[in-house]
């Protein structure tokens, strides 16, 4: 187990900084192709560009760390809760989502009584 980790750690290292270089370089003549032409903004550095990378994975994408991600995570987490609700339990959340999201099937008409 230590001789595996001994190679897949520097090689998970120097995949990391190869998609950094790569992802960066993407970013800078894509930013550097359209951005000063559409706004006439400046064109940016590697570095700059690296660091607009950075800023936005973390403003957009998280991080990355923690069970699930995104909106998959979310809904994954939400299965798992209604799976152990009563029947009455989720038409409680039903109705809770329906009236402060107005999300949710509507419920299920009455029949009218005659008389």
């Amino acid at each position: 187990m230590r001789k595996k980790l001994f190679f897949i750690v520097p090689l998970a290292i120097l995949g990391m900084v190869v998609f950094m270089a790569i992802g960066g370089e993407v970013v800078r003549l894509l930013w550097n192709w359209i951005a000063p032409a559409l706004f006439r903004l400046p064109q940016i550095t590697f570095w700059q560009a690296l660091g607009l990378l950075a800023l936005c994975r973390l403003l957009f994408g998280g991080v990355g760390l923690g069970g699930g991600s995104g909106r998959s995570g979310r809904r994954r987490r939400m299965a798992e809760r209604c799976d152990h609700m009563t029947p009455e339990e989720r038409e409680r959340l039903r109705q809770g989502l329906r009236e402060r999201w107005g999300v949710g099937a509507p419920p299920d008409p009455k029949p009218a009584a005659d008389g």
